[in-house]
């Protein structure tokens, strides 16, 4: 069942409107967060520390850390393929059309 627009759907939606540069932010920092929670997600599964996951990566401990902050957003497609490949993932990255509405995914 879709639920109603409520006072902060129609205050985003005016919101976005008025700073388009705005939505384009919010849907970068969507995919910073998605990405470190995925990061941080598979990494637990497989009952690594951060400081095991670096060495298994070659790399420090503070690197992991920072690729699991959800604002940060300078990651390497051969970085993000060392971090898939030592948890035992596939890495897939997806390059789709836009909508004609920015918004219409809030």
């Amino acid at each position: 069942m879709k639920r109603k627009k409520d006072d902060l759907d129609r205050f985003t939606e005016k919101l976005l409107k008025q700073r388009p540069n705005l939505a384009e932010g919010l849907e970068k920092a969507d995919r910073a967060w998605d990405i470190a929670f995925q990061v941080y997600d598979l990494r637990k599964k497989a009952g690594l520390t951060q400081a095991q996951l670096a060495k298994l990566v070659g790399t420090k401990q503070s690197n992991i850390a920072r690729l699991e902050s959800a604002d940060y957003t300078a990651y390497t497609f051969k970085t993000l393929e060392k971090i898939t490949k030592a948890l035992k993932a596939r890495l897939e990255i997806r390059i789709v059309p836009q909508t004609n509405s920015k918004s219409a995914h809030l």
